[in-house]
């Protein structure tokens, strides 16, 4: 039987549940981000609006450090696919914004698994899995606003043949766009961030994990630090606009030591849409997007 056969048997019968997050939308690390960052924090007053993508920072989970697999990651979850030695991958999402979140408020989450798909890649087979994730704010039933992440994982039980990831070659030319933004990494950064959306996971932190036993030649960064370094554009150079659609795309990983380039700009076709990427300097685009304003 084929590692693709193997992967659909293990998921066939699997019936995640739907899982709701609750928790008030404190402006405490939504500061922190920014600082994280070294930008400018949005008003954070009780009625103001939370930033596009900034509830990763408010409905987390917490699961207890028992519970927690080899990868930092936790070792089973409702919404995580019964895959022996699971890696763990971010693909990209995308973000439809109704209305505003407000500081303040009660935030509600609800996450369901949309969809489950085996597949045959370069790096051997993948299971792609889409969460579809539901915010309301409040008593009010409507939904303000609807993300969904696509998440790649891939089985390295033990004895499995470990794979290595080559560093990219340098000498790409930065992405094009008027719009700007530096950010240098480090693994100060990098922990700080994972502090920040309480993510475990050792390929952002824990040196010789990541490179002996997950084959990445360094520290890799945050897939969703990347995602909200490209909605800082919009946020920074175009103010009076409102985010309605965000959707991005992880083409390859981005690794330290690095600085970040964020360049974009509006669709010279449609003022109403931006095209955005960042790249580690020097390198590919390590994320694509594009944003549709209001």
């Amino acid at each position: 039987m084929s590692e693709t056969a193997n992967l659909a048997d293990l998921v066939r019968d699997w019936d995640p549940p739907t899982v709701r997050t609750s928790r008030r939308v404190d402006p405490w690390p939504a500061a922190a981000f920014a600082d994280l960052v070294d930008a400018a924090p949005p008003e954070l007053g009780d009625g103001a609006p939370l930033p596009p993508l900034w509830h990763w920072f408010v409905l987390l989970e917490h699961p207890r450090t028992a519970d927690l697999g080899e990868d930092g990651h936790p070792a089973d979850g409702p919404l995580l696919p019964p895959v022996p030695g699971r890696r763990r991958m971010f693909a990209g999402g995308r973000f439809t914004q109704h209305a505003p979140i407000p500081f303040g408020a009660v935030l509600h989450g609800s996450s369901a698994v949309t969809s489950v798909t085996p597949k045959s890649g370069r790096s051997g087979e993948m299971l792609f899995v889409s969460v579809r994730q539901e915010l309301r704010v409040g008593d009010d039933p409507a939904v303000v606003a609807v993300e969904e992440q696509d998440i790649v994982y891939r089985s390295e039980p033990d004895g499995a043949q470990r794979r290595v990831v080559p560093r990219p070659a340098g000498g790409e030319p930065e992405p094009a766009g008027a719009w700007r933004r530096r950010l240098g990494t480090g693994s100060v950064l990098l922990s700080r961030f994972s502090a920040l959306t309480y993510n475990g996971h050792r390929i952002h932190h824990d040196h010789p994990y990541t490179t002996t036993v997950e084959g990445y030649p360094d520290l890799v960064v945050h897939g969703p630090l990347m995602a909200l370094l490209a909605l800082e554009l919009p946020r920074v150079h175009a103010p009076a606009d409102t985010v309605a659609e965000f959707g991005y795309r992880l083409t390859r990983p981005a690794f330290l030591p690095s600085t970040l380039v964020a360049a974009g700009d509006r669709d010279g076709d449609d003022p109403g849409a931006a095209t955005v990427a960042v790249a580690a300097e020097g390198v590919a685009p390590s994320l694509v997007a594009t944003v549709r304003f209001r």
